[in-house]
């Protein structure tokens, strides 16, 4: 599948492009500064797999689904300037919207979650699934790394929220069903948690194991 990263070069972004594309996915990096995504998709083409790199329109265009990885700072703008290129297919959106400096604290904005606003601005045709809060991008990055965490998903669409279920299995990830779109509010929340878990306990990455859910590996 090509998989289009909006804010690509991030923290998150980039572990989410390496690790999708080891497990055979064709990635399009995008970024708000297309020779910084050129720069490194190369720098992955060297590893021997298939990523390349521009703008965030043009990534969104690229992907059959396209994950958006950019701080809440920059999620209105960098949504509405994606909408058309999105339109009509799967969104993953994974911004949290946080308030620095006060990152471990739970800051609900006016649309009530990040996903709930990224739905409302791309319309009922475009499909936002809300994922990948709670993994750590510093795992994310060390592709040796077997990563322990449950990756909830929530989204309105059952069939967005399974192909997003899927993608989270490459990642070597167990993703869960979370219920409907609006359950980004508490799934969003969760992460200044986790956060002030890191800060606290000195960890580069907690995240969230769930048990007694029989039939689920």
């Amino acid at each position: 599948m090509r998989l289009g990263i909006v804010g690509g070069t991030g923290k998150l972004g980039s572990g989410l492009a390496q690790r999708w594309a080891r497990a055979g996915h064709a990635i399009a990096i995008g970024s708000r500064d297309p020779a910084k995504a050129r720069a490194h998709a190369e720098a992955l083409r060297a590893e021997g797999l298939v990523v390349e790199g521009g703008d965030n329109f043009w990534a969104a265009g690229e992907g059959e689904i396209v994950v958006v990885t950019v701080p809440y700072a920059a999620h209105a703008d960098t949504i509405r300037g994606i909408a058309a290129a999105v339109a009509g297919k799967v969104l993953v959106d994974t911004t949290v919207p946080l308030a620095p400096p006060k990152v471990s604290r739970v800051h609900l904005p006016a649309g009530q979650s990040a996903a709930l606003e990224a739905q409302a601005m791309v319309g009922a045709g475009t499909p936002v699934v809300a994922a990948l809060h709670h993994v750590s991008a510093t795992h994310l990055a060390d592709p040796a790394h077997a990563i322990e965490c449950d990756v909830l998903v929530a989204a309105d669409d059952a069939p967005a929220k399974a192909r997003a279920i899927g993608l989270m299995r490459d990642l070597g990830l167990r993703g869960l069903d979370a219920g409907p779109l609006v359950n980004a509010i508490a799934l969003e929340s969760l992460t200044p948690v986790l956060i002030h878990l890191n800060r606290t306990y000195k960890s580069p990455g907690a995240g969230v194991l769930f048990s007694g859910l029989p039939g689920l590996r």
